[in-house]
């Protein structure tokens, strides 16, 4: 029934055998390990263990690494739901039966994402507005009241987590699809090499279906924030964030303007 691939990089083996326990489930068909480092010892650890697809090579990205795991699952046709997975996220195995009963009474929900903390038990802020180029500025090089201001807009932090949002964007590390969904929406834009991606995706799905954050599931998320400690990290991240507003607009992007007022209406957001 669920699918599930995984983008690997130099990852480490601990992790990702961390990870792979998480997908102990009987609902879980085909797990693809997609290794942009192309290493033989991801192979080995690989090789033997039921239910994974290796793919190996050059490193094409995130999303694009997904791509090739999502085109055989669409082309196979045996499963309802794929997950697209980090490495750095586990959860205990019943997320997945809560997920897919959830999907499965919510036939209209392209996209889903439980609840994220960190291993120390702080809330992560999944479910977001579509950012703005102001909100990354002030995220990435301002301080001050203005600049948490507009974060805890963008993350939403002041609204109740007890309760589902339906955001228009979801963060990539877990992100939980209806496979019937991509025909209409179509995969991975395969311009971003990585981090936008996942904003991309979820406004795509958003704009047919709604796009779910779920607060009756938790999972944990080790987030390492690469950008803000690499300064390569944080070119790569500048260059592809250009092309995603070269893709959907600057200042003038109606679609963003509408979805997040609508949302912060929602929320009561004062």
């Amino acid at each position: 029934m669920i699918s599930v691939s995984i983008v690997t990089y130099k990852t480490d083996l601990d992790e990702m055998a961390s990870c792979l326990h998480s997908l102990e489930s009987p609902l879980v068909d085909d797990i693809y390990v997609i290794d942009n480092a192309d290493e033989q010892r991801m192979a080995r650890f690989c090789s033997g263990r039921k239910g994974i697809i290796y793919i190996g090579g050059p490193n094409v990205g995130y999303g694009t690494g997904h791509n090739k795991a999502l085109r055989q699952v669409m082309k196979n046709k045996r499963h309802k739901y794929h997950l697209v997975l980090n490495s750095d996220v586990y959860f205990a195995p019943d997320v997945l039966d809560y997920l897919v009963d959830y999907m499965d009474r919510n036939p209209d929900v392209a996209e889903v994402q439980p609840n994220i903390i960190y291993p120390d038990g702080r809330q992560q802020y999944n479910c977001r507005l579509l950012p703005t180029p102001i909100d990354l500025i002030a995220r990435r090089f301002l301080s001050g009241p203005f600049a948490d201001r507009l974060n805890s807009r963008l993350y939403l932090t002041f609204a109740d987590r007890q309760r589902e949002i339906n955001a228009p964007y979801l963060q990539g590390s877990f992100m939980f699809f209806r496979v019937e969904c991509f025909g209409s929406v179509g995969l991975f834009d395969e311009r971003f090499f990585m981090y936008p991606e996942d904003i991309d995706i979820t406004r795509r799905m958003h704009r047919l279906y709604r796009t779910m954050y779920v607060p009756g599931a938790t999972i944990v998320h080790a987030h390492r924030a690469a950008s803000y400690k690499d300064k390569r990290m944080l070119r790569i991240h500048m260059k592809n964030m250009i092309k995603y507003f070269n893709k959907w607009g600057w200042l003038c992007d109606k679609e963003r303007r509408t979805w997040n007022r609508q949302l912060l209406k929602e929320l009561e957001y004062k």
